[in-house]
């Protein structure tokens, strides 16, 4: 009994990495083909890069200068291969804007980023999930109605509009919520271990700047998951109420398992695929729906640094921001579906039988 037991365990888990080694080589083929992409695209916009990055006032000389250190005079397929192993090695050229190169501009951005999106990540699954449980057992309700008109307004209103929306209410009323930046200026501070406040701070012992890293997080990230708490409110609202009708649930109930139990025990597990997929799709579109939020916030992440490159018309920068956007894409898929191949062992075997 004992071997077989372990023989299913030891098959089971071939199949998960199997599955998700088939998964990762897919994403990677994605991204092998957005890098290829953004290049083409970068290659054939009209205008000559070096002019647009230089500006109209440049000289021909300076032009010159600056096409031969891009390579922008070399043939296609040479720029093209020089691009490609420049960014297996991690190197996305120079960034015009601050004359480093653009990884070491990207790595300094991101954990900002990466703080801001997983404490929105965190607010929605905190608010939406359980709002839509209440919503499932209250349907058909005043309760229930007025979750419902809240989240249509959460997904309906701009990102942009409700930060700017907040920001004003907090500098009139809100006092003790700062409306702007990462951290108080009067507070020494520096986060190397891992880049994020929360984290640094708590291993440091310094919850002061966990406080303050906190208050400044609340109304950019309120900003960013309002839109997605209304959205996934919605969608376990509706799987909630399509499992309470499955026989599994009748017959809990029947057993006499208590109210409780059947709820969050096991219909919420089979309810959570949806908001599940949902909340790893808000992840990686965080990213894009960052960049005003933090330009608004005045937030010193990848977005607000995209924002400036574009505007500056640095090409490798903005190369270099799209290609991490993408990143956080494949990695937010490869995440959920590991996650669904756990919690719905159906979703994995669905995608072995359709590859």
């Amino acid at each position: 009994m004992l071997p077989e037991f372990c023989q299913a365990i030891v098959g089971g888990c071939q199949t998960m990495f199997s599955y998700l080694f088939r998964r990762a080589l897919t994403l990677l083929l994605v991204l092998l083909g957005l890098a290829i992409l953004i290049f083409i695209i970068a290659r054939i916009v009209p205008g000559d890069p070096a002019r647009i990055a230089l500006g109209p006032l440049a000289t021909a000389e300076q032009v010159a200068e600056m096409r031969q250190e891009m390579g922008l005079d070399d043939s296609f397929l040479i720029q093209l291969w020089s691009y490609l192993s420049g960014l297996a090695q991690g190197d996305l050229g120079k960034s015009l804007l601050t004359s480093r190169p653009v990884m070491d501009d990207i790595l300094g951005a991101l954990p900002a980023t990466f703080e801001l999106v997983l404490f929105t990540i965190i607010l929605q699954i905190v608010i939406s999930i359980p709002l839509g449980v209440i919503a499932a057992i209250y349907r058909n309700t005043w309760v229930d109605n007025l979750l419902r008109i809240v989240s249509l307004i959460g997904v309906v209103t701009p990102g942009f509009v409700l930060a700017i929306i907040l920001q004003l209410v907090a500098a009139y009323y809100l006092g003790f919520l700062p409306v702007t930046g990462r951290l108080e200026g009067g507070i020494d501070f520096s986060a190397d271990i891992t880049g994020l406040l929360l984290i640094d701070g708590t291993l440091k012992g310094r919850f002061d700047v966990v406080l303050d890293a906190m208050r400044h997080l609340i109304l950019p990230a309120s900003a960013l998951a309002a839109a997605g708490i209304g959205q996934v409110m919605r969608i376990t609202r509706t799987a909630m109420i399509e499992v309470s009708s499955r026989d599994f649930v009748e017959a809990s109930r029947a057993y006499g398992i208590p109210e409780r139990v059947v709820t969050f025990r096991y219909m919420l597990r089979v309810a959570s695929v949806a908001p599940l997929t949902i909340l790893g799709l808000e992840f990686a579109s965080l990213i894009g729906n960052a960049f005003i939020v933090e330009f608004v916030f005045s937030w010193p992440g990848i977005a607000s640094y995209g924002v400036r490159t574009i505007l500056q018309k640095d090409l490798n920068a903005v190369i270099g921001v799209v290609l991490v956007s993408g990143v956080f894409f494949v990695v937010a898929n490869l995440t959920i579906d590991m996650l669904l191949g756990l919690l719905d062992p159906r979703h994995r075997l669905r995608a072995e039988r359709d590859s």
